[in-house]
């Protein structure tokens, strides 16, 4: 890969004026904070146990590295990536509502990824942490171009949160032929995926995306998490049966992940334009024309048990995957990432709190 031909834009120099905040953001975090820890209530209230607000249900909880590539030009050789360095990282797979569904219920798929043992300065509040997050979603925009717009979803979720099971397998089915045909005549629509429509496939052949920026150290930029060992790279749009399964996502990742190892490359895309890249507006995707996602690092899981009671508690219970734990050089950027800071921290704080788990990480 010519990164020298690829860099041949000058990518957009970080500074704080490159945020644009509004009026109102403190009443949208407060309510996003409200809806949130209600839905979590809720779900705590019917099982006994507090799950995450967003993302309960895992498929797959691993250990890797993750492994800085080396020889890196001087826009990517970044905060975390400045040097060639090797990290272990542990990754959490998993999908988007408050409640453990049956996988027919079809939804996008989520990777949290945490770097651990890294060192600097870091950003205001997280400085009693040692990790990188970085979350990752298998589609390249979020669901809403700012938190206002994914407040008035939340709100609709929270409205059906544990209620009515079996309607949203069926809705979810019905969902999945309507994208299936939008998407045969060279559509996608991202609202039908999330509100069920999303294809049965496996997710480790899934290729995962930041969907909103960071700071970049001295630049600005999106993450990508592609799948490049040959099997994984096998199970792109590969269907997975999940009749009489309710967990069978989980299952197959787990029958995977025992046999043979997993690789993915870790790439960064560089903002080169902030009127055709914005910072702000979290539905736009960035041309991949203007700027290519390049590799800057992999991350390998070697075969592993990927699921069990114990790393349930371990991952699910103790940890709190947040992009605001961070590096000063990868400050989360944009409204959806402000509100983020505020609602991941209520949402982890009830978990932690209801459970009588302290967040080990």
């Amino acid at each position: 890969m010519n990164t020298t031909t690829m860099l041949s834009t000058a990518p957009v120099r970080y500074d704080p004026a490159v945020e644009t905040f509004h009026d109102d953001e403190a009443q949208t975090h407060t309510d996003l904070v409200a809806t949130l820890v209600d839905m979590e209530k809720t779900m705590a209230d019917h099982t006994g146990h507090a799950m995450r607000a967003v993302h309960a249900k895992s498929h797959g909880l691993l250990r890797g590295e993750l492994r800085v590539l080396d020889g890196l030009p001087e826009p990517l050789a970044q905060g975390l990536f400045a040097a060639a360095r090797r990290y272990p990282v542990v990754m959490r797979l998993s999908t988007p509502p408050a409640e453990v569904l049956d996988d027919r219920v079809s939804l996008p798929r989520g990777m949290a990824v945490k770097v651990l043992d890294v060192e600097g300065a870091r950003v205001e509040g997280s400085e009693g942490h040692s990790s990188q997050d970085f979350l990752f979603v298998d589609g390249p925009v979020f669901s809403a171009p700012d938190a206002k717009g994914f407040l008035r979803s939340l709100k609709l979720l929270a409205s059906t949160t544990d209620k009515a099971p079996n309607a949203k397998r069926v809705l979810s089915s019905v969902l999945q032929g309507v994208e299936k045909a939008v998407e045969a005549v060279g559509g996608k629509s991202s609202t039908l995926i999330a509100m069920g429509g999303h294809a049965e496939t496996h997710p480790l052949g899934a290729t995962f995306f930041t969907q909103v920026p960071l700071r970049y150290g001295n630049y600005i930029a999106k993450l990508q998490l592609v799948p490049v060992s040959p099997a994984l790279q096998a199970l792109q749009d590969a269907p997975i049966d999940l009749t009489d399964k309710p967990d069978g996502t989980r299952d197959a990742v787990a029958d995977f992940m025992r046999q043979q190892p997993a690789v993915w490359e870790l790439r960064a895309q560089l903002c080169v334009d902030l009127e055709r890249m914005p910072i702000e507006d979290a539905s736009v995707e960035w041309s991949q024309e203007l700027s290519p996602f390049i590799a800057v690092a992999r991350i390998t899981a070697d075969p592993q048990e990927v699921w069990s009671e114990a790393l349930a508690r371990e991952f699910d219970d103790g940890m709190a995957f947040n992009p605001w734990h961070a590096l000063a050089a990868h400050r989360p950027l944009g409204n959806v990432m402000r509100a983020r800071k505020v609602a991941y921290a209520a949402s982890s704080n009830y978990r932690s709190e209801r459970n009588g788990c302290p967040m080990h990480r």
